[in-house]
């Protein structure tokens, strides 16, 4: 009897179709989530502002989500975890100011903008640090980013909902520095890996990473009485209760569409597609959640979203 012709590989087209559509439709969804659980007032006038208890459970979901990955894909074994544990360390203290930047009045589409200029403090530390050399078009890049971030930050008209305190800005400042930190604890996370002889799988990385998050999270949610009053919180609030588990199922799940698309394609389409998913999702908070800008607010948004832009094409 002939054997069955194997089956055919979907086309590529179909490939990036699920990968591009799986990440937009997570992450935009994420950062909706995201916004409306720091901008929930509860009938006594209370709001969640528990970072740290966020991100034990968003690490927590993509534990999960990275473990069964990992036991279907197969586990690498002999990896070298203390810089896994550093690096996840940085990433959710980066993270956890990202949402206390939000908790303490920056706005989202401003916060989102921000942390698209994370090239700076990368680009501050190799300078100091390293002796680097860059292109005037990338010091640029950065003024574009920074100062269109700026520009919308003091253009929300009056009568706006939401304002930008200087906490805020400082808690977003400190996180893209640990931004800057973790890109440079990951190069060296890569190269341990390679002088030890292994080359971890995506969902090793996913799952290592997010432990590691998961449990520096947790002890700063402990010390800091957070996972406490957090769980009070959404016992309180069950519409809170509810966000937190579809932001936290939505960041897996997107994560596991980042992986399938560094898979399948090279490094470039990633970048395409989550640096236009940033530019949308300040898109769909302007429109989606009440913003209001001036002519000078939309002014610096074209100026951001066209650094943004410059910095992918120059890749």
């Amino acid at each position: 009897m002939p054997s069955s012709p194997p089956p055919k590989a979907l086309p590529d087209s179909m490939k990036l179709l699920i990968g591009a559509g799986g990440i937009y439709a997570a992450f935009l969804y994420y950062g909706s989530l995201q916004e409306d659980v720091f901008r929930y007032t509860a009938a006594d006038g209370s709001k969640f502002n528990q970072a740290w208890f966020l991100q034990v459970l968003e690490a927590l979901a993509n534990v999960v989500i990275g473990y069964v990955g990992m036991q279907i894909m197969g586990p690498t074994k002999n990896i070298p975890l203390t810089m896994f544990g550093i690096s996840g360390a940085s990433q959710v203290t980066a993270k956890a100011c990202t949402s206390l930047a939000l908790a303490n009045g920056l706005s989202f589409p401003v916060a989102t903008l921000a942390k698209s200029g994370k090239m700076a403090p990368v680009m501050a530390g190799s300078l100091l640090l390293g002796g680097a050399t860059y292109t005037t078009r990338e010091y640029l890049q950065v003024v574009a980013i920074i100062g269109g971030t700026a520009i919308v930050s003091m253009g929300k008209k009056k009568g706006g909902t939401s304002t930008s305190s200087m906490l805020g800005v400082g808690y977003i400042v400190l996180s893209l520095i640990l931004d800057g930190v973790t890109a440079g604890f990951q190069k060296r996370l890569k190269k341990e890996t390679a002088e030890a002889g292994v080359k971890p799988k995506p969902y090793d990385f996913m799952f290592w990473t997010n432990l590691f998050m998961c449990g520096t999270a947790l002890v700063v949610a402990l010390g800091l009485g957070e996972l406490s009053t957090g769980f009070a919180f959404c016992q309180r609030e069950p519409e809170i209760l509810s966000a937190i588990i579809k932001f936290s199922i939505c960041s897996a799940v997107g994560q596991s569409f980042i992986f399938y698309t560094i898979a399948n394609f090279d490094p470039l389409v990633l970048s395409t597609v989550t640096t236009t998913r940033k530019i949308f999702s300040v898109l769909l908070s302007i429109f989606m959640k009440g913003h209001t800008l001036s002519g000078t607010g939309w002014a610096g948004i074209a100026l951001a979203c066209f650094g943004i832009v410059s910095e992918l094409h120059s890749k």
